[in-house]
């Protein structure tokens, strides 16, 4: 804006003809507003209005988040004393300077103090300090959603009891459990927990997740930890929904999940690692045989692509129960003997949706052609002719027809489908995308109707649905 503009708005502002439409607004929705920006940004609108001059001191959320710099412990500290809300309802704060740490315990307990409920505490991004968190930390009757993620030598070592009385949700990133006891003094804690998110945790001398006593608690998240003491044995009879992303070797064992009724399963890859592909099988087989009977499954790419290895070595496998299956995967001849084993293996199927993706830490396709030659198996020969069609494919050389062939396949392999969305995000472009359009509909195949939806990202990043009914032809 030219200068010129500016004074002149600044005028119209201030002229006694025109009105201060900001001031007019009720405290409330101004402190609604400002509860969405980081803090130190809230403070700046004080300049805005006279009524906005002391509106954040009464916020309900406080957000001291990095902002492209490190947040001083002295402007925190001047913040919250100048911060008079009785009630704060979310207090989320991230340290990048490891000189912040011995402010650390003060800082919980005054959002303690005006019973936060929503309580985020990001200690990550600070150099490791071998921070131990407080046991007063453990003590909140308030908080209702707790997230926490430390740095690598930091620790959760509760010395006394733990009393999260309120707790609903739990996450916890990057912690040290050093202690076997540390996750039955959490659980027996929170009462009225209803999720458990554990990323990216090293668990030490733990060999059992014992959630039986937690009957509120039905979601489960566990992704890429470590389990320092071997195998980890999962006893979850409550739990309805569960994501799990497992290390290659760092397993788990599912003991009971007898209420499980939705599970998302993957593989985590590091290029670091060794590749032992007859160990992955082994956990798959076993974890896809705990999991038969329940009705709605997602499967990320790593664990298409093991169970494609059973398939092509013709291991047993049972049939399954899935009424609605995910696939999250990019589309290439090495996950397709497992998706179309999971799709003729599921009796009930009546939904499939799949989001092709092309991202993340995937094993790679040459991992999987040197374990089939080392077992005596000529590669061109393994796969076949439907699996062939989608050879060296990724997303500069794919092709319209390559995903209307995908489509076609699996329209003749059930019998049950009623629903099928294929989300493309920006995989295919725009040209390509059309192309499909006019291809689906025409599709040969021996299922009744089927209703198929298939969504693309524009280059606006906004989502297209195009639903269709594509008719059987015979």
């Amino acid at each position: 804006m030219a200068e010129e503009d500016r004074d002149g708005a600044t005028a119209a502002i201030r002229s006694p003809n025109h009105r201060d439409l900001i001031s007019t607004l009720p405290d409330v929705i101004l402190q609604t507003i400002l509860s969405s920006l980081p803090t130190k940004f809230a403070i700046r609108t004080s300049i805005l209005s006279k009524q906005w001059r002391h509106v954040w001191c009464n916020t309900p959320s406080l957000n001291f988040e990095w902002c492209g710099n490190y947040l001083c412990a002295d402007s925190i500290n001047e913040t919250l004393s100048h911060y008079k809300a009785p009630k704060m309802m979310s207090f989320h704060f991230c340290l990048t300077a490891i000189k912040n740490t011995p402010y650390i315990e003060s800082w919980i307990d005054f959002a303690k103090s005006r019973n936060v409920e929503n309580m985020t505490i990001d200690l990550g991004s600070r150099a490791s300090s071998d921070y131990t968190i407080p046991d007063s930390f453990y003590i909140n009757s308030s908080v209702k959603q707790l997230t926490l993620r430390l740095a690598f030598h930091d620790r959760m070592v509760p010395r006394d009891t733990v009393s999260w009385t309120s707790l609903k949700e739990l996450v916890l990133r990057n912690c040290n459990l050093f202690d076997g006891s540390t996750m039955p003094k959490i659980l027996s804690g929170c009462p009225v927990l209803e999720s458990l998110t554990l990323y990216m945790c090293r668990c030490y001398n733990f060999k059992v997740l014992d959630l039986s006593k937690s009957l509120r608690l039905t979601t489960l998240e566990i992704a890429n930890n470590c389990w320092v003491s071997g195998q980890i044995h999962i006893v979850a009879p409550n739990i309805h929904n569960l994501t799990l992303t497992v290390p290659p070797y760092w397993p788990c064992n599912l003991v009971d999940v007898s209420s499980l009724t939705e599970a998302r399963l993957d593989i985590g890859f590091n290029s670091q690692e060794a590749f032992d592909a007859d160990f992955l099988q082994q956990f798959v087989q076993n974890m896809i045989e705990k999991l038969r009977n329940v009705e709605k499954l997602t499967f990320g790419e790593n664990f298409i692509k093991i169970f494609s290895l059973i398939e092509l070595r013709c291991l047993p496998l049972p049939l399954f129960k899935f009424k609605a299956l995910t696939f999250e995967t990019m589309i290439s001849q090495y996950v397709i003997p497992g998706m179309v084993k999971l799709v003729q293996s599921s009796h009930e199927l009546k939904k499939l949706t799949v989001h092709i993706k092309d991202e993340g830490r995937i094993i790679p396709d040459e991992f999987l052609d040197y374990y089939l030659r080392r077992h005596g198996s000529k590669t061109d020969k393994t796969w076949s002719s439907e699996a062939r069609v989608f050879k060296n494919i990724i997303r500069e050389n794919v092709e319209s027809m390559h995903m209307a062939s995908f489509i076609e396949l699996v329209l003749k392999i059930t019998k049950t489908l009623e629903n099928m969305i294929v989300m493309f995000g920006s995989y295919l472009e725009e040209r390509r995308f059309e192309e499909l359009l006019d291809m689906v509909p025409v599709l040969s195949h021996e299922n009744n109707n089927v209703s198929i939806v298939l969504g693309s990202t524009t280059k606006s990043d906004q989502t297209l649905f195009f639903p269709m009914k594509v008719r059987s032809n015979v």
